[in-house]
């Protein structure tokens, strides 16, 4: 059981730390001498002085960046029900609380990578740009977090 519960935390200590990645990291989109991600655009000039300018105010921008947090704060919650149910629910409970934020994580993870996926072609025109490694972190992301979560949903208390 010992060894049960510290592979579901290091899955969720997992999922937390792609999700920081993901969100605060420029590289979503990436090309010749240029990182742009949710929050700013950098180009790179000569010398590698980087020049960063904040990202635009597009409202699908703005969406992703709300649901890319809120992603974060849903599993930051999670992990905290999840050690408070441990020294609280009874024998035999189940961690539905913790599975539910925990999806909810997942769910949101996945619709700020899907609405970016669909909507970055409005915010940069030019077609020499390819995802970068914070965007298929995100994606990464997803499915483990609702794995994580079925989990929890699944996973009963015992002595």
């Amino acid at each position: 059981m010992l060894l049960l519960l510290l592979g579901i935390i290091v899955l969720h200590v997992a999922v937390l730390v792609l999700l920081f990645v993901s969100t605060i990291v420029s590289q979503w989109l990436v090309g010749h001498e240029y990182a742009a991600d949710l929050w700013q655009n950098c180009t790179a000039s000569t010398g590698n002085v980087h020049h960063c300018f904040s990202s635009s105010v597009n409202v699908w921008l703005q969406s992703v960046q709300a649901t890319m947090i809120l992603s974060v704060i849903f599993s930051v919650l999670s992990l905290f029900l999840f050690f408070c149910q441990l020294f609280t629910l009874t024998k035999g409970g189940r961690f539905y609380i913790t599975g539910v934020f925990q999806v909810l994580a997942g769910l949101s993870v996945m619709s700020a990578a899907s609405i970016f996926t669909a909507r970055h072609l409005e915010w940069h025109l030019n077609s020499d740009y390819s995802y970068g490694f914070a965007y298929i972190l995100a994606w990464v992301a997803f499915p483990l977090a609702l794995l994580s979560g079925i989990i929890y949903v699944i996973l009963r208390k015992r002595e």
